[in-house]
């Protein structure tokens, strides 16, 4: 029996973090599609989501180049979940790498950043022959 799965990578391609992931996942022989934010933008419709999974504090990289380059203001006016959408419409590169959505038997998991173990529990136990 299989159990049809659907693995989304976004990211940004020349990010370090998003490599060493799309890496990892074609290690562990999982099929995935990578969503270039920078070519196909940010998914409006669905950072809702991301939000009530992760946070939105949690996506918002407050460590990363592009968020140190913004002025004060704009870095201030991030303090709740309708201006981080806003924030990461506008700059995607503000987004912490990689946001991996799973859909697999009815459930979705959301994850950012480079979190192998957690997705190996999605994953579940390996089944010999597999």
């Amino acid at each position: 029996m299989t159990t049809s799965r659907h693995i989304t990578l976004y990211g940004i391609p020349n990010c370090d973090t998003v490599k060493k992931a799309r890496t990892w996942f074609a290690a562990q022989g999982l099929d995935f599609s990578f969503h270039d934010f920078k070519k196909q933008g940010v998914p409006a419709e669905l950072l809702p989501g991301w939000m009530a999974a992760v946070g939105w504090e949690k996506l918002v990289n407050r460590q990363g180049t592009t968020w140190r380059k913004l002025d004060a203001a704009t870095q201030a006016a991030v303090q709740d979940a309708q201006s981080a959408s806003a924030l990461l419409q506008a700059q995607p590169s503000v987004i912490k790498r990689p946001v991996v959505v799973w859909a697999q038997a009815g459930q979705t998991h959301v994850s950012v950043g480079y979190v192998p173990d957690q997705w190996l529990a999605w994953a579940g136990p390996a089944r010999p022959g597999a």
